[in-house]
């Protein structure tokens, strides 16, 4: 067989070519007695820390600017024990506004009724008792139906546990949420959440306080320009009401082109990379995808955020009641 000859090849000086990964960017070991922000900032410039790095600055910017930084999340976030993280996050107005699903209000609920939550669903199925703790069911439900036309949700929901006899209402981000004034709306899908099984539960009831709910979480979407949205591990639910309430607020005319969007989890879906990261981003601004465990990531990106903005007083931005229609 015929050898191609190598002796024409065409080379270049080392020194005249452009680089990705340079020493300057490298790592830097960690020294005894060292702060947390020394650590932070020893973390390589180079791929996903280059990225938690991008996202905390783009916090950090967003809140100096009185810009929002909205999360929305899944409930697992909330059962690998992240709540005081993301409680502390609102007291110190980084995080302006939550959005959860329903699974987050179940949970939450029986974190500060009774100071646990999570059950053996693999043990519950089998006797069809999955599900149907009482209270559960019928405090939440019987919270939902007490809704005022206006009212959504994480509204009424924080209402009762912030008013009512929850020894653990310190843990509860549906309880902060009403005690700060932060928003927190509530998205859910009827049939995916257990309180929806119990005879208390009333579809009519929960339809239209969900609605208010999208319709304040469109409001908060409306003002995200120039500030942060980020989605810690909802793969489905609120990557689609994102999506939604991004066209529906460009429909409206509102300007809503610069803006940094975070997809969080330890596994990368399709929609929450199309939906919050992708799309939403096409026409300016930025996406990032952080991949990694919730309970390791969210506490190592607020403690990044919060060295940085110890030297500014943050203002909590203007939080509209609902969205309005006519505009």
């Amino acid at each position: 067989m015929k050898k191609i000859d190598t002796s024409k090849i065409k080379t270049y000086s080392l020194k005249g070519r452009e680089s990705k990964v340079r020493i300057k960017d490298f790592a830097e070991p960690h020294r005894k007695g060292g702060t947390f922000r020394d650590f932070f900032s020893s973390l390589p410039n180079i791929l996903a820390s280059k990225d938690l790095k991008e996202v905390a600055a783009a916090v950090v910017q967003a809140r100096k600017d009185q810009r929002p930084v909205m999360l929305g999340m899944g409930a697992h976030s909330i059962k690998v024990g992240l709540n005081p993280v993301i409680i502390d996050l609102m007291e110190r107005k980084i995080v302006t506004s939550l959005a959860l699903n329903g699974a987050g209000i179940i949970h939450d609920f029986e974190l500060a009724f009774i100071g646990q939550t999570s059950e053996d669903v693999d043990k519950e199925i089998l006797s069809g008792a999955f599900g149907m703790a009482d209270e559960t069911g019928s405090m939440l439900n019987t919270a939902i139906k007490s809704a005022a036309d206006d009212e959504g949700i994480g509204a009424v929901v924080g209402r009762m546990i912030q008013s009512g006899d929850f020894p653990y209402k310190d843990k509860s981000l549906l309880a902060a949420g009403y005690r700060l004034g932060v928003p927190v709306t509530v998205h859910v899908a009827i049939g995916t959440d257990i309180i929806h099984m119990h005879p208390s539960f009333d579809g009519k009831a929960t339809g239209a306080a969900a609605q208010n709910d999208f319709l304040t979480f469109c409001s908060l979407v409306s003002e995200l320009q120039g500030g942060v949205y980020i989605n810690l591990g909802s793969a489905v639910l609120l990557p689609e009401i994102f999506l939604k309430a991004v066209t529906l607020c460009r429909n409206l005319g509102k300007p809503l082109q610069h803006f940094t969007t975070v997809n969080m989890d330890f596994v990368q879906h399709y929609r929450p990379n199309t939906n919050v990261v992708r799309r939403p981003t096409q026409g300016g601004g930025r996406g990032y995808a952080i991949t990694g465990h919730h309970e390791i990531m969210l506490p190592l990106l607020a403690a990044g955020i919060i060295e940085q903005l110890l030297a500014y007083s943050i203002s909590p931005p203007h939080r509209p009641t609902h969205f309005p229609l006519k505009s």
